[in-house]
C-alpha cells in the first residue's frame, strides 16, 4: 500500500467509521458524565473556605502518622526525647513544604495534584538500624545519599516503564492497606486499662457508621465533611468514656520551636556501618518511589471528571518531589518522606481534587509544626476513633489499586503477577513464609508486606520482559523521509514472521499514522524542544503485534485525542482527525506515555491469518 494511496484513503475510511463510533462515543460520554462524582477537578478553584477546610481536614487525618513514625523509630533505637522533639518538628515542616510543591509543581518537581507528603513507615526498620548502629548523624547521611537515587529514577523513568508498570503500581497500592492494617487494628484497643470494656468498640463503631452513612447517602457540600463529622462524633463518644486526653493539650505550649542544638548533623566518615546499610536504604527508597508512582497514577484517576490518559510527566514530578522530601528530611535529620495515599481516598470520597486543597494542606502542616498545642489536640484523638476512620480510607485505597490494574487491561500474565505479588506480600507481612530464614534478611526488609510484594511484582515483570520475544528495532529520523524505511522494515518483519500481506499493511498503516501524529506535535514545539530521532520497535505477542514508536514529546496525549474525535471535531483538524480514526480502526489498543524527555506510543495490532 503506497503512502499516497493510504493518505488519500483516510477520508473514505473516516466516513465509513463515523457512524460506527459516534454512538459508542456518545454512550461513553454519558456514562462518564453520570458516573462522575467529582465536584471540583484539579484545575478548578473551589471557594477558599472549602479549600481551607478540606486542607485542614486532611491535615487532621494525616498528622498523627507524620508525628508517630519518627517517635516510634527513635524510641525503638534508644534515642533521647530532645531528638524526638527535633525529628517530629522537622518531619512536619518538611511534609508541609513538599506537599505544597507537589500541588503547585515547580518546574519538573511536583505532580500538580493533591498528594499529601509525610513520613514513610516503610523506612522504620532501616532507620532504627541506622540510629542504633551509627546514631542520628548516620541516619541523616544515609537518607541524603539514598534520595539521589529517586532523582535519577524520576529523570529516566521512561527507561523503567516496562518494569514499573501499572500492574506493579496497582499491586503496591493494594498492599498498602495490608501493611498498615495490623497497626490500625492495634489502635482499636488503645485505651487506658481502667476504661470501660465497651468504650473502644462503641467509639470506633460510631465513627465508622457516621462516615459511611454520610458518604453513601448525603448530597452536595454535606458529603465533603463526612470524615471530619465522623471523627468529631467518635471523639465526643470517646470523651464520655474518658478516652480523650485533655491534660496533654493543657500542658502543651501555644508556640514553640526545638533547640537547634539538637540537630544531629552528618556522619561523613563513610565507615562500615554506612556501606552495610546503604543498599537497604537505596532499595527501600526505590520501593517508596514505586508507591509514589502508584499514587501519581491513582490521583490522576480520581482528579478528573472525564477519564484521561495518565500523564507520566506528572508522575515524574511526583517522584522528584518525593526525592526532594527525602533530601530535606536527611538535612533535617529525620525519617524520610513519601506520598500519603490517603489523599487519594479523601479525593475520591469528597469529590474535590483541586490543587488548592494541596496548598492549604501543606500550609497547615507548616503552621502546625510551630504550634505544639494544636498538634496536641490532633494527637489526643483516641486510637479507636483514628483507627475506624483509617479503615474506611484504606478500604477505598484497596479498590483504587484494583482499578489501576484493571484499567490498564488484565491478561493472564498481569493477573498472575498481581495475584502472586499480593499474596506474597500478605504472607511476609504476617511472617508466614519461612520466617526462620527471612525475618532477619537485610535487617528485616521483607517483614514489610509492601516491600516484599513490590519486589515480587518487579522480579516477575522483569522475568516476563526478559523472556518476551525479541524486539526488532529501527532507528530513523523523525521526518516524512523515513516512511519508506519504516515500510520496508515492517514488511520485512511481517514476512520473516510468516504473516500475510493484510497484517503487514496494518502494521505499516499504524506506524505511519503514529509518525505523522508525532510530526504534527513536533511542529508545535520550539526549536529547542524538537526531537530529531525516532526509534521504532516491533515484536510478536501471542496473536498480536506490538509496535512501539519512541520520539519527541508533544503537547497533547494521543489517547485523549482519539477519545475526542467523534464529538469535538472543532478541536481536532480534519486531517489529524482522519489520521486518528485510522489508528483507532486498525489498532486494538493505543497507549501514549508522555515523559519530559520522550514520547512513547505503543500500538497493539491483532493479527489476521
Amino acid at each position: 500500500m503506497s503512502a499516497l494511496f493510504f493518505k488519500g484513503a483516510r477520508y473514505s475510511v473516516s466516513l465509513q467509521l463515523d457512524e460506527q463510533h459516534k454512538g459508542d462515543q456518545t454512550l461513553a460520554a454519558e456514562i462518564s458524565k453520570d458516573s462522575s462524582n467529582l465536584r471540583y477537578e484539579v484545575n478548578d478553584r473551589p471557594p477558599s473556605t472549602l479549600a481551607s477546610g478540606l486542607g485542614i481536614q486532611m491535615a487532621v487525618l494525616t498528622i498523627a502518622g507524620i508525628v508517630l513514625t519518627p517517635a516510634i523509630v527513635i524510641t525503638a533505637a534508644g534515642g533521647d526525647k530532645s531528638y524526638i522533639t527535633w525529628a517530629v518538628f522537622g518531619a512536619v515542616l518538611v511534609s508541609g513544604v513538599t506537599t505544597v510543591i507537589q500541588a503547585v509543581r515547580i518546574g519538573r518537581i511536583g505532580a500538580g495534584y493533591v498528594l499529601a507528603m509525610g513520613t514513610s513507615g516503610a523506612f522504620i526498620a532501616v532507620c532504627v538500624a541506622a540510629i542504633a548502629q551509627g546514631g542520628p548523624a548516620m541516619l541523616a547521611t544515609l537518607v541524603v545519599i539514598s534520595s539521589i537515587f529517586q532523582f535519577l529514577l524520576a529523570w529516566r523513568l521512561s527507561l523503567f516503564r516496562r518494569i514499573f508498570t501499572p500492574a506493579v503500581a496497582g499491586a503496591v497500592i493494594m498492599l498498602i492497606p495490608v501493611t498498615v492494617m495490623p497497626i490500625v487494628f492495634g489502635m482499636l484497643s488503645e485505651v487506658p486499662a481502667d476504661a470501660s470494656p465497651v468504650s473502644a468498640p462503641v467509639s470506633a463503631l460510631v465513627t465508622a457508621l457516621v462516615i459511611c452513612a454520610i458518604a453513601l447517602k448525603a448530597r452536595g457540600i454535606f458529603r465533603l465533611w463526612a470524615p471530619v463529622i465522623g471523627i468529631v462524633c467518635g471523639s465526643v463518644i470517646a470523651a464520655q468514656f474518658g478516652l480523650y486526653d485533655f491534660s496533654s493539650i493543657a500542658k502543651a505550649s501555644w508556640i514553640g520551636i526545638p533547640d537547634f542544638a539538637t540537630w544531629p548533623g552528618f556522619d561523613l566518615n563513610f565507615g562500615p556501618v554506612f556501606w552495610s546499610l546503604l543498599p537497604a536504604f537505596v532499595f527501600v527508597t526505590l520501593v517508596g518511589a514505586i508507591e509514589t508512582i502508584g499514587d501519581g497514577v491513582a490521583i490522576q484517576r480520581v482528579s478528573w471528571r472525564s477519564p484521561r490518559a495518565i500523564d507520566f510527566r506528572a508522575v515524574q514530578g511526583a517522584v522528584n518531589a518525593d526525592g526532594l522530601g527525602n533530601l530535606l528530611s536527611g538535612i533535617m535529620g529525620t525519617v524520610p518522606n513519601t506520598t500519603y495515599s490517603t489523599s487519594i481516598s479523601v479525593t475520591a470520597m469528597t469529590g474535590v481534587g483541586a490543587r488548592s486543597i494541596g496548598v492549604a494542606l501543606g500550609i497547615t502542616f507548616v503552621v502546625v509544626a510551630f504550634l505544639p498545642k494544636v498538634l496536641a489536640v490532633v494527637l489526643a484523638i483516641p486510637g479507636p476513633v483514628v483507627a475506624s476512620y483509617v479503615t474506611v480510607l484504606l478500604a477505598l485505597l484497596f479498590v483504587v489499586g484494583m482499578r489501576i490494574v484493571i484499567q490498564d487491561g488484565v491478561d493472564y500474565r498481569k493477573a498472575l503477577i498481581v495475584g502472586i505479588a499480593f499474596w506474597v506480600g500478605v504472607g511476609f507481612q504476617n511472617q508466614l513464609i519461612f520466617p526462620e530464614h527471612t525475618a532477619q534478611f537485610a535487617g528485616g526488609l521483607l517483614n514489610n508486606g509492601m516491600t516484599a510484594g513490590g519486589l515480587t511484582a518487579i522480579l516477575l515483570t522483569l522475568f516476563v520482559e526478559l523472556t518476551a520475544p525479541r524486539r526488532r528495532r529501527l532507528s530513523a529520523l523523525l521526518a516524512l523521509e523515513s516512511i519508506p524505511d519504516i515500510r520496508t522494515f515492517l514488511e520485512s518483519f511481517a514476512k520473516s514472521s510468516k504473516w500475510n500481506e493484510s497484517t503487514a499493511n496494518r502494521l505499516t498503516a499504524v506506524a505511519e499514522e503514529a509518525l505523522l501524529t508525532l510530526l504534527n506535535h513536533n511542529d508545535e514545539l520550539d526549536d529547542d524542544s524538537r526531537r530529531q530521532h525516532l526509534l521504532l520497535t516491533v515484536r510478536k505477542d501471542g496473536g498480536s503485534a506490538i509496535v512501539e514508536v519512541i520520539a519527541a514529546h508533544g503537547k497533547d496525549n494521543l489517547e485523549d485525542c482519539i477519545g475526542l474525535i467523534s464529538d469535538h471535531n472543532d478541536d481536532v483538524s480534519v486531517e489529524r482527525e482522519v489520521s486518528l480514526r485510522i489508528l483507532r480502526h486498525y489498532a486494538s489498543s493505543v497507549q501514549h506515555e508522555q515523559y519530559h524527555d520522550t514520547d512513547i506510543i505503543t500500538i497493539t495490532v491483532d493479527l489476521q491469518r
